[in-house]
């Protein structure tokens, strides 16, 4: 096995400010924890996995949901190996991201033990107490797994997702040791354990082989949460991805950022970023045979065969847990996909696509089954003002063009074409929006020759469920 040293990527910027205020909490939704799984969305939750060789998982609960609730409300995941991990921008970051820093600068590329994590509120704004309470989570966690291996104390980075019942969390550590395992009901249960406005736990798994390994083969495995806040800036949820895989810490870190780009990075449900973003990858390298890790060390390696195409496969795995945030987005009925095609370069397209996502005007008359692609144009005329993008040409009225296209491969609806407003069969439109899944597809350069970028971002549908949903939490 392959021990590799540890590197964190971090994209925060600013202080939090500290004040002694709850920044969020639930009345009528306290009943989401213990919920049914709605029929519509229990094909998303696996029933069996592949799962990497030398993680632990497990989970307990301790009381920080309201009574009566039986979910677990604290996971802890764990291996000997590193960690590398990247954080969301947001200029409130939660005493949990300050911390989790912290441990990553003291540990000086000497690596993580895990991490432990907990749901239902986020410690934020919370004034010194609150960073006080992230430090002991962390150190008590440590603590525990320390013993197990003689160690003394092992780092451990710290998730929250209020106001932390601290005393109860520290007393709950024991409970939460006796349960780790390998299964696939104990990663299950980890996945219920981080979910808050959550209507079901989101896991994902795969197994993988890399190109200098053919005879090898590796496993993937993630959980992530989020239903509500969810907009980008480096990630927008938490997450913990674990990968048995080799990887030095350059590559881990070059491979997460990237991913996290096309994923993460791409989903939007309001519009707004959440203080405790933070997406974490896992990789021991414990079903390698003897063999020099894929490194990042120079340019040769990045272009490596292994490297290319673990970057694809992780790219998509991300992708997979992100899309599934969006479909449990607050109160939604729709998974929307936008598609920006002709775009000079992809951040440009992604701008744009992510300027759509957000358009209120645009997700509700999907709500409504309304394709209104003059909501589309809307926003695609304001989305590259104020930006490094804006009086380039990249707009063009006479080129662009707006389709939706049926998810099961019909032919698709042309609503604008080349800047003229295009007749549609509406028996074609009905059906088109009665679909859950609906993807938009904006071409910015429908010339007949196909050039330009292609940005993919996705999002879903603002509903009466999302207000009630809203305006029942306190902010």
């Amino acid at each position: 096995m392959y021990r590799v040293s540890h590197i964190v990527t971090t994209c925060f910027r600013k202080k939090p400010l500290q004040v002694n205020i709850q920044y969020r909490s639930f009345t009528k939704f306290d009943s989401f924890g213990n919920s049914p799984i709605p029929a519509s969305k229990q094909r998303f939750v696996p029933t069996s996995g592949t799962y990497p060789k030398g993680f632990l998982v497990g989970s307990t609960n301790v009381g920080i949901k309201p009574s009566g609730l039986s979910q677990p409300d604290l996971i802890l995941v764990t291996s000997e190996e590193q960690w590398e991990t990247c954080g969301a921008a947001n200029e409130f970051p939660a005493p949990s991201v300050l911390v989790t820093r912290e441990l990553i600068k003291k540990s000086r590329g000497r690596g993580m033990r895990g991490v432990v994590a907990n749901s239902w509120c986020a410690n934020l704004l919370t004034g010194e107490k609150g960073l006080e309470d992230s430090r002991r989570m962390s150190e008590e966690a440590g603590m525990v797994l320390g013993e197990e291996n003689g160690k003394g104390k092992d780092p451990v980075m710290v998730m929250h997702t209020g106001k932390l019942p601290i005393d109860d969390i520290i007393q709950g550590f024991p409970k939460l040791h006796q349960n780790m395992g390998t299964t696939h009901n104990h990663w299950l249960q980890a996945a219920r354990g981080i979910c808050t406005t959550d209507t079901f736990p989101k896991l994902s798994s795969r197994t993988f082989t890399l190109p200098s390994l053919p005879n090898t083969k590796f496993s993937l495995a993630g959980i992530t949460k989020g239903a509500g806040m969810i907009h980008p800036n480096m990630a927008t949820t938490l997450g913990i991805i674990c990968t048995d895989a080799p990887f030095t810490p350059p590559a881990l870190q070059q491979l997460l950022i990237t991913a996290a780009d096309k994923s993460y990075n791409c989903i939007s449900i309001e519009g707004d970023t959440s203080t405790n973003d933070m997406v974490t990858m896992f990789a021991n390298g414990a079903a390698a045979p003897t063999h020099s890790p894929i490194d990042f060390d120079t340019l040769a390696a990045s272009q490596s065969e292994d490297f290319i195409g673990f970057q694809k496969i992780l790219t998509e795995f991300m992708a997979d847990l992100a899309k599934l945030v969006v479909r449990d987005g607050e109160g939604a009925t729709k998974f929307i996909t936008i598609r920006v095609r002709g775009a000079p370069t992809y951040l440009a397209g992604k701008h744009i696509a992510s300027v759509i996502a957000r358009s209120v005007l645009f997700k509700m008359g999907v709500y409504g089954k309304d394709p209104n692609p003059i909501g589309v144009l809307a926003a695609l005329g304001y989305s590259l003002m104020d930006t490094e993008f804006a009086g380039k040409g990249i707009i063009n009225r006479e080129l662009t063009s707006v389709s939706f296209v049926p998810v099961d491969g019909a032919e698709e609806l042309n609503f604008v074409k080349r800047g003229k407003l295009m007749e549609v069969d509406e028996l074609k439109v009905k059906e088109l929006m009665e679909k859950e899944d609906v993807e938009v597809v904006v071409d910015l350069r429908d010339d007949g020759v196909g050039k330009g970028e292609e940005a993919v971002y996705w999002t879903c549908d603002i509903t009466h469920e999302f207000v009630t949903i809203n305006g029942d939490s306190r902010n």
